[in-house]
């Protein structure tokens, strides 16, 4: 080989091969287990990614992907060296970046596809800069930080015909299709109600953001890690978890948990967008009529109630239960066995019968549970390879194909409306404290209680709340530090 083949991108490997094999009719094919042994993958066959979070669920990802046996991880980027460090021992010989900006503008010619996992608030920019290169993408849950920024991702997927999934591996689980084989045979009837809820956040929400700063990790770019956000200066505790709970960062329980428990019912029944939106959250109080108001942080609790339009006339409405609140345990359900999964689950109500499952769709069960043996439903629709486990590997055969080639569990296309969902029920919490926002006697700014509770009517083909306009501020937030989606 040449010296300068070697800056050849994968793609243009593959069709070197191709049109060589084709010109050269009469040389003999090699069995690809007499180069590298049984089981081989030759390197042109490969997916070659980069990882843009590479700790934490990130290192993980990256890791799935490679243990498809039909991965390259060539390109590793980070913000925090501490949080890179067991990604770079994993794959010594990728190179590593810390601006995912100078990683794409630097070497977008020598991969395939990137894997975006960091944190909410900077999803949207870093996938939509890799769909614009043509790069097939995979996203961690949920999808983006802003109702807005979902759209637009979604777009760009069908725009730039690149092959797309979402972190919410629960979605490729055997789980989900039996649920939806049960309920397209009709054993539960016609579906109303749903009811999900989680035990999340089991980190700080409903505080003040904290007044004291502190120097900033040596091994942390500060900068960076804000990305899109408005500046702060570095508090301790934040990184690498607990942003979660702040709105500038994160999206909250819903954001955290919602994508693996609202995904079952959405696919079960076929939803989109929610038309309707109202909520109650929980509150830290300053005295009994008044409660603290920190627009920064995410409430320590909430309940969300989303309609949406169902098969008939009648609508299906959604309940959206965390902080520890939880539905009434359904009576047919035994009294020791477990409602969920315990801390988590999701319950569908029809009129003929009830099912639920946990996190990720895990152990669906109709009800009563002697149901579910008793269930002789026909397979109907096509299982992963490996379930849950198989997401990675579906994504990454996916992406080798090229684009509409093989199924995908999560695309964009479901993901986006099932993440825009989410982002439209925290639209709601945020605006509850929007509409109750008033003094006390010392000056302060708190939330009357009880207050107004306005059920929002959604516009989705506009992406606005018909009937409060001040809570379109929070669809699509402004950008800092000169980045544009």
């Amino acid at each position: 080989m040449k010296k300068n083949d070697k800056k050849k991108t994968p793609n243009s490997r593959r069709d070197f091969l191709k049109s060589s094999a084709l010109a050269a009719g009469a040389f003999m094919i090699v069995p690809r287990h007499v180069l590298g042994g049984p089981g081989y993958t030759a390197p042109s066959d490969k997916l070659v990614i980069a990882g843009i979070g590479v700790g934490g669920k990130g290192q993980s990802d990256i890791w799935n992907f490679y243990q498809s046996g039909k991965a390259e991880i060539a390109y590793l980027c980070d913000v925090d060296d501490r949080r890179a460090a067991i990604s770079r021992e994993r794959f010594p010989k990728a190179k590593y970046y810390k601006d995912w900006r100078e990683l794409l503008d630097k070497e977008s010619k020598n991969f395939d596809a990137v894997s975006v996992s960091t944190p909410d608030h900077n999803h949207a920019v870093q996938a939509m800069g890799a769909m614009e290169l043509g790069k097939h993408v995979y996203v961690q849950k949920p999808l983006t930080h802003d109702i807005y920024e979902a759209r637009k991702l979604t777009e760009a997927a069908e725009k730039y015909k690149v092959v797309t999934q979402m972190g919410n591996q629960g979605a490729s689980g055997d789980g989900v299709r039996r649920m939806r084989e049960w309920y397209d045979a009709g054993l539960i009837g016609e579906v109303n109600e749903v009811y999900v809820w989680t035990n999340r956040p089991v980190w700080p929400q409903g505080i003040p953001w904290p007044k004291t700063s502190s120097p900033v990790p040596a091994e942390l770019d500060w900068d960076l890690w804000l990305g899109t956000a408005p500046y702060k200066e570095y508090v301790d505790g934040l990184v690498p978890f607990n942003w979660r709970g702040w709105w500038d960062y994160g999206t909250g329980a819903l954001g955290d948990m919602g994508c693996h428990l609202i995904e079952p019912p959405f696919s079960v029944l076929g939803l989109k967008y929610p038309k309707e939106v109202q909520c109650s959250v929980g509150s830290v109080y300053v005295d009994e009529f008044q409660r603290g108001y920190f627009p920064e942080s995410c409430p320590p609790s909430s309940h969300v109630i989303m309609s949406f339009d169902g098969k008939k006339e009648k609508d299906i409405t959604l309940h959206w239960m965390d902080g520890g609140i939880k539905p009434m345990r359904p009576e047919e359900l035994g009294p020791e066995e477990t409602f969920g999964d315990g801390g988590n689950g999701a319950l569908i109500i029809g009129s003929k019968g009830k099912m639920m499952c946990g996190t990720y769709g895990l152990n669906p069960q109709l009800l009563p549970t002697s149901r579910t043996s008793e269930a002789n439903v026909p397979i109907k629709y096509d299982r992963v390879a490996n379930g849950m486990d198989g997401h990675y590997a579906q994504w990454v055969e996916a992406a080798l194909a090229g684009y509409g080639k093989k199924e995908v569990s999560s695309p964009f296309n479901i993901a986006g409306p099932l993440t825009e969902s989410l982002l439209i029920a925290n639209l709601a919490i945020r605006g509850y404290d929007v509409q109750n926002i008033t003094e006390n006697d010392e000056g302060e700014k708190v939330v009357n209680y009880p207050g107004r509770d306005i059920k929002m009517i959604w516009d989705a083909e506009n992406m606005k709340v018909k009937n409060f306009e001040e809570a379109n501020q929070f669809v699509k937030r402004e950008y800092s530090n000169g980045y544009s989606l």
